[in-house]
């Protein structure tokens, strides 16, 4: 298997065994998120999956299902791998930040999104490492900034690259395999925009999704 990097890597067992990894993962403490999440969220799908999609963090309904993807961005997701001829049961899906990240308002009780800092991506990548060498895809779709910063260093912008073809630089990941890579937005961002953009910004997030599904079953360029 190949080298992890530092961070949660006390809490990471050696092996390819996602069952395995899932339960180890609910005791890690690689950073102080696990205080106030509910949960460890772990990846879901297939050790025989194709294709990888690799979100920023679980939200509040991922955080109490114990799941990721199920919220609204998940919905959305969903129909979006419809359009671009992608099957859901068919891909792994994960989160480069395995606790929710909130904060809470002076007043009410829901909680807010708050976006994972660098030490706490980084801290938690070997958890996303470990996935990738477990499942070895051969597409990963890195849904937003923290993800594809996550795997393409801290440098890297979707915004210049979304639906490109693109390579994990080894010194970031040390795999001993080598996918292809799409970065595109998170399906939350869709959501999140004015209501009058989301029909576009749909269909520019599955414009994306089917240059991933073009790559599958292709050979990989050397």
């Amino acid at each position: 298997m190949a080298a992890r990097p530092p961070g949660a890597q006390e809490f990471v067992p050696a092996t390819a065994d996602l069952a395995v990894l899932a339960d180890a993962a609910q005791g890690c403490k690689g950073c102080d998120l696990y205080l106030d999440a509910t949960q460890t969220v772990f990846g879901a799908g297939s050790a025989a999956a194709t294709m990888m999609l690799v979100g920023e963090q679980p939200g509040d309904q991922e955080d109490r299902a114990g799941a990721p993807f199920v919220g609204p961005a998940g919905k959305l997701l969903d129909r979006a791998l419809v359009a671009a001829g992608i099957d859901r049961d068919a891909v792994y899906v994960t989160n480069a930040v395995k606790h929710f990240k909130f904060t809470l308002p002076e007043r009410g009780t829901r909680r807010i999104h708050k976006t994972p800092s660098r030490t706490e991506v980084v801290a938690c990548r070997p958890w996303l490492i470990t996935e990738l060498d477990a499942i070895e895809p051969d597409v990963v779709v890195l849904l937003g900034a923290t993800a594809a910063k996550a795997l393409l260093g801290n440098d890297f912008r979707v915004t210049a690259h979304r639906g490109e073809v693109l390579r994990l630089p080894p010194s970031t990941t040390g795999l001993d395999f080598d996918p292809q890579v799409v970065a595109t937005v998170h399906p939350s961002s869709v959501l999140r925009g004015p209501p009058e953009d989301r029909e576009k910004a749909f269909d520019d997030l599955t414009a994306d999704l089917r240059v991933a599904a073009g790559l599958l079953g292709q050979p990989r360029p050397k």
